[in-house]
């Protein structure tokens, strides 16, 4: 793997999208975690762009003391990062776009979902081409010869930008995102008064990453209320830390799980909060297994999201504990993913996806295994992916 490059160089699968509704929307809206590379996606592909960060107080100030100002100052063509610091500007923006009728005249990226998306379906609807950008997926690290040699590597070290653009230590690197902007993102959502609980509760919820969520199970082990828990969650999922992944339960029997499983978008950061060494990562570990079907989910998710393509995910999970870990549908396909951290194909690695199929078996389905190894084959009745050539092709 090579590590002499920069993050400017390596193209960014979402910038193709982003550049074709350009010119169909007055309004560009990028959303996803601090340290992805949304500015850095910005700067490069709309260089014609003016750039401003309204994390700067002055600018900050101008848009929240002098908005009409603020606008005939920066007027069309601008991109403007961090908007959800001053959310009331969209609402000016509105009345400019309905004016000027300009397509691609604001860009705007945020690092927390829920007040951009809030503003925006308030003031934009409409008018606006929404974006999600997440760190790395595995295609774009592959295309660049940056993806690691081992899945116990990858899964150590992440996807964030950063560390492969200055071969940061991930400990270090994951430690100190922590302390400088998750933290500080949740602080500006909500004034957590006992921070030591909120520590302890985030990494109760890395312990539990890729695994069903009890909200009354975690909220016991951190000493917290239920109702508690379900809102610190809500930040992390708001500030693109965790997602939840719904059960499927469509037109079946209803002795079906209900409960929805817990994913980190990084695998990294998960390694860092529960202390793993990337020397102990592997079969023998204990959460190997939830490791490697946080990674598999996660990527199908950014993926997703860096391709546009927005796809509805579940898993299945019967009442005997008959389990399918991934199901993506489309129109009225439905793909049935199975992941197995196992570097060995098995033929009873198959059997559950034959069953849930025989569910409805008139429904098109296409069957894929991801697994531990690096051999990729075409059988007659499933495609078997390894960790390291996810998203190949249309999927």
């Amino acid at each position: 793997m090579q590590n002499n490059y920069s993050v400017m160089a390596i193209a960014r699968t979402i910038y193709r999208e982003i550049k074709k509704y350009a010119s169909k929307y007055p309004v560009l809206a990028i959303t996803g975690p601090r340290q992805a590379g949304k500015t850095t996606l910005m700067k490069k592909e709309f260089s014609k762009y003016r750039y401003i960060s309204l994390e700067n107080p002055d600018l900050r100030e101008f848009a929240l003391k002098d908005p009409n100002g603020f606008f005939k100052e920066y007027d069309k063509y601008v991109i403007m990062d961090e908007v959800q610091r001053v959310p009331h500007i969209i609402s000016y923006m509105q009345t400019i776009v309905d004016r000027d009728k300009l397509m691609g005249q604001f860009i705007l990226s945020s690092s927390q979902n829920l007040h951009l998306m809030e503003t925006i379906t308030q003031s934009l609807a409409g008018r606006v081409g929404l974006f999600r950008l997440f760190p790395f997926d595995t295609r774009e690290l592959d295309n660049n010869d940056m993806l690691a040699s081992t899945i116990g590597a990858q899964i150590y070290k992440g996807f964030y930008p950063a560390i492969y653009d200055r071969n940061i230590n991930p400990a270090k690197y994951y430690s100190d995102y922590i302390e400088t902007y998750v933290k500080r993102d949740i602080s500006q959502l909500v004034n957590i008064q006992d921070m030591r609980s909120f520590n302890r509760f985030v990494k109760l919820c890395a312990a539990r990453a890729g695994q069903l969520l009890n909200y009354s199970d975690l909220a016991k082990d951190a000493g917290i209320s239920h109702m508690t828990a379900r809102n610190w969650l809500s930040l992390l999922e708001t500030s693109y830390i965790t997602f939840l992944l719904p059960p499927f339960y469509k037109n079946y029997n209803k002795r079906l799980t209900k409960s929805p499983k817990l994913y980190f978008y990084d695998t990294g950061l998960v390694c860092h909060l529960l202390r793993i060494d990337q020397k102990k990562l592997g079969l023998t570990r204990p959460m190997w297994g939830h490791l490697f079907g946080n990674y598999v989910v996660a990527e199908y998710h950014k993926l997703a999201a860096h391709q546009n393509a927005y796809r509805d995910m579940y898993f299945w999970r019967d009442s005997h504990g008959h389990e399918v870990g991934l199901l993506i549908e489309e129109n009225d396909q439905l793909q049935i993913v199975e992941i197995k951290a196992s570097s060995t194909i098995k033929s009873d690695m198959f059997a559950e996806m034959d069953r849930f199929q025989a569910l409805d078996a008139d429904r098109p389905m296409k069957k894929i295994l991801v697994y531990g190894g690096d051999e990729m084959q075409k059988r007659t009745n499933y495609q078997v992916i390894p960790w390291n050539k996810l998203g190949m092709g249309k999927w």
